[in-house]
């Protein structure tokens, strides 16, 4: 960086800089609320004629434009609507094959008057595609030649030379967002089915993973009310889950932590004819082997607690401890 330009940025202090960020933040709110005010009809028409649509939705756009429509593509196929992205210059050099008949085409523009827009619309009207336009003209060619507009003009960009795409871009993002929020709502696009198409990462963990899928790689940590303290002391340390569940016949009657043996120890330095009853924590919290993981974490942090006892139908089934959870990466 030339050595004016780093002395003209540390001139700038932490108040002023904020004060930049603020006004950013603020004209871009500003704009959206716009949008929302303009927000007519159209969105309503939109939303009905992608419900209706039996093909994929195709995304496109130039520029920073063709940056929001892959992101507006991905939160598509993210809740349950089929979309791909098309660059619109590229449409012209043999991606246009991705076309069907039965598709429904979403072109962002701000201007709605690029040059690559005016060479693709022509060509996607004789293939008798229906066309919405996210454009922020809506005089412009695009507004013109589309079945639906829907309009995002901003009043200027947060850009203090009112050129870079901002305001005018967040515009389209969120217009994006409102579409495929109300797509999903339409469709009773449920927790169920996003955690179907998000396995992998720790949101679909959360909707998906149950303790059945855990505890079983623990051992079981089991003692009876009548067994004494060195039995417990003996438990809860080879099983390795600091803890112990004290069973009778085969129903959770309490559990011991090693919180509570430092505890007991702490009030009676030597004990004599300890027995686990006698240290127990009776009827503890416990969970099912088929809730979620993100319960049995919710259950914890509720009661301060790092594990729980798993019930079935039988009984005492096993344990779960906090850190299980937690290396699954739900938080």
């Amino acid at each position: 960086m030339p050595e004016d330009h780093l002395s003209y940025r540390l001139e700038h202090s932490t108040d002023a800089i904020l004060a930049i960020g603020r006004r950013v933040i603020n004209m871009e709110m500003q704009a959206l609320s716009l949008i929302q005010d303009q927000l007519d009809q159209s969105f309503s028409e939109a939303v009905y004629l992608l419900l209706q649509s039996k093909g994929k939705v195709i995304i496109s756009g130039i520029g920073k434009s063709a940056a929001i429509a892959h992101k507006i593509v991905a939160t598509f196929n993210s809740t349950g609507t089929e979309a791909v992205f098309l660059h619109a210059a590229d449409a012209l050099h043999g991606d246009l094959g991705l076309v069907r008949e039965e598709d429904i085409i979403m072109l962002l523009s701000k201007s709605g008057e690029t040059p690559e827009l005016r060479v693709l619309i022509p060509l996607l009207r004789a293939m008798g595609n229906k066309m919405i336009a996210i454009v922020g003209n809506t005089s412009s060619y695009l507004a013109q030649q589309a079945d639906i507009v829907l309009n995002v003009s901003v009043p200027r960009e947060a850009c203090p030379n009112n050129l870079a795409p901002t305001a005018s871009t967040t515009a389209q993002l969120v217009m994006g967002d409102a579409l495929a929020m109300s797509l999903l709502e339409c469709r009773g696009f449920s927790a169920t089915d996003f955690a179907r198409i998000h396995p992998g990462g720790a949101l679909g963990k959360k909707l998906y993973l149950r303790v059945a899928d855990i505890y079983t790689r623990n051992e079981k940590p089991t003692v009876k009310p009548d067994d004494n303290l060195n039995t417990v002391i003996v438990e809860i340390s080879s099983k390795r889950l600091g803890a112990t569940i004290v069973v009778q016949g085969n129903q959770v009657a309490g559990i011991i932590t090693d919180g509570d043996l430092r505890r007991m120890l702490m009030k009676n330095p030597v004990p004599t004819h300890v027995k686990a009853k006698d240290i127990m924590t009776p009827d503890p919290k416990h969970i099912a082997p088929q809730a979620l993981l993100a319960e049995a974490l919710e259950l914890m942090r509720q009661h301060n607690i790092t594990q729980l006892p798993v019930v079935n139908s039988e009984g005492y089934a096993g344990v779960i401890h906090l850190h299980d959870i937690l290396k699954e990466g739900i938080f």
